[in-house]
């Protein structure tokens, strides 16, 4: 499984990126390899203010549906559109083209309760 140093991650497999106050989240390389072939993406509206924990989203795969949640509490300011038409990015490029949204965060102070890329290798090690 690939874990880009660079990044941070929730226990449920986001990836987040943080620049100012402004964090981009999608799914993790476990999460979409454990999904399987992604069939559609459920987007949070743009505007919607979503708290750390809540479910924003859905992804469904070939073999089960499941919740996509917010690793950070804030404002959707901008949503991947591009998913719409081809959600089968989120298991071809999960850390690139296959972003989710962007959130102005509420409070960056959260940023330190996510996990490095070591604490995320060791929890999807088991």
């Amino acid at each position: 499984m690939h874990v880009p140093e660079h990044l941070r991650y929730s226990s449920d497999h986001e990836w987040i990126t943080v620049d100012g106050n402004r964090a981009r989240i999608g799914i993790t390389d476990y999460a979409q390899d454990a999904l399987g072939d992604v069939v559609y993406v459920q987007l949070p509206s743009v505007g919607a203010t979503v708290a750390a924990g809540d479910s924003f989203g859905e992804v469904e795969s070939t073999k089960s549906v499941s919740d996509v949640y917010a690793p950070l509490s804030g404002t959707v300011v901008a949503v991947n559109d591009a998913l719409n038409g081809a959600p089968e990015t989120l298991n071809s490029d999960p850390y690139g083209d296959g972003w989710i949204c962007d959130i102005e965060l509420a409070d960056a102070s959260q940023v330190a309760a996510l996990l490095d890329a070591a604490g995320y290798q060791a929890l999807i090690n088991g």
